[in-house]
């Protein structure tokens, strides 16, 4: 059980940390530098560890410091998170809130919402991040994150609502079918340009058929005229005429809507990954994350789904 004495020795530990000495550490917290260099000292016979790596010149963390110092920021705030709550009646959203977006759909569908919701609520602090890389929701204290694709199976700890699943369907610029010619038959795309979707480590993604037995997805490999690691610039380098792709629907309704981009072999369309929203249940029950979890579930699920029972 955490005692008082813990407390102010982590609040020691952090301040000497974020002040870079014992000496400027102690002026912040009105002590003396003995008495900060006391209690960090009974903090690492607690441990059983060094904490700081000290030389004439500088102080520096060890490993384990570096460790101990994340945790009690992570602690340090939910204690201010949790007093912040109090104080504003509970039910309001206060505080940070930690949200992962795929890039394209984040910021085209997800973020949208997320804004509209915070200008009511001017407490919430969201810290967004924007890629197509999976995290560790438990492992980096991620609050919410949107995901396309991935298990079917979520661990314990987490819950998750079905957003639906893309649709995802072929086409190109008509200036490069008045070219090129428009393809009939999968085996066409043997004959075309054809623009596709790159991971960071340079890894092509593969084209999704239906496969012969019903509900089931064939990967195909297929070349790449140009190859970009973005939704929306795939979308870019089609317009410009590079070649025929694939892509969700949520990404290119637009551009379908005005013609700049036409469907291709309408017979292959298919449905591809699932998209899900997911949260930690551990945080679930903070306003900040429940309300929004209800305004995100209601506005992403096509049919305006009920939210999340939680």
């Amino acid at each position: 059980m955490f005692s008082s004495e813990r407390l102010k020795g982590i609040d020691v530990f952090v301040s000497v940390v974020e002040r870079g000495s014992f000496v400027a550490a102690a002026e912040r917290l009105h002590l003396t530098s003995s008495a900060v260099s006391k209690s960090i000292a009974r903090l690492e016979a607690r441990l059983g560890t060094r904490l700081f790596e000290r030389t004439t010149r500088r102080l520096a963390l060890t490993d384990a410091g570096t460790l101990f110092h994340q945790t009690c920021l992570r602690v340090l705030a939910d204690l201010e998170e949790v007093e912040t709550s109090i104080g504003a009646e509970v039910e309001q959203p206060v505080g940070r809130v930690r949200i992962d977006l795929p890039a394209s759909y984040g910021r085209m569908h997800a973020l949208p919402v997320i804004l509209q919701f915070v200008k009511s609520h001017g407490l919430l602090v969201p810290h967004i991040s924007l890629s197509d890389h999976f995290i560790d929701l438990v492992e980096e204290r991620v609050d919410i994150v949107v995901r396309i694709g991935g298990t079917d199976v979520w661990p314990g700890a987490l819950g998750h609502h079905y957003l639906g699943t893309q649709r995802l369907i072929f086409c190109a610029s008509p200036e490069y079918l008045a070219r090129r010619g428009v393809p009939e038959t999968d085996a066409d795309l043997d004959q075309h340009d054809r623009v596709v979707y790159a991971r960071g480590d340079g890894t092509v993604n593969s084209w999704l058929f239906a496969g012969i037995e019903h509900g089931t997805l064939e990967q195909r490999f297929m070349p790449a005229r140009i190859a970009v690691g973005d939704g929306e610039g795939q979308v870019a380098a089609v317009l410009a005429g590079y070649g025929i792709t694939q892509l969700p629907t949520w990404l290119v309704q637009q551009e379908l809507e005005h013609g700049t981009l036409v469907e291709v072999l309408p017979h292959l369309a298919t449905d591809g990954l699932s998209m899900n929203l997911v949260w930690l249940k551990s945080r679930q029950h903070l306003p900040k994350v429940r309300l929004l979890l209800d305004v995100l579930a209601r506005s992403l699920t096509p049919s305006g789904h009920v939210p999340p029972a939680l």
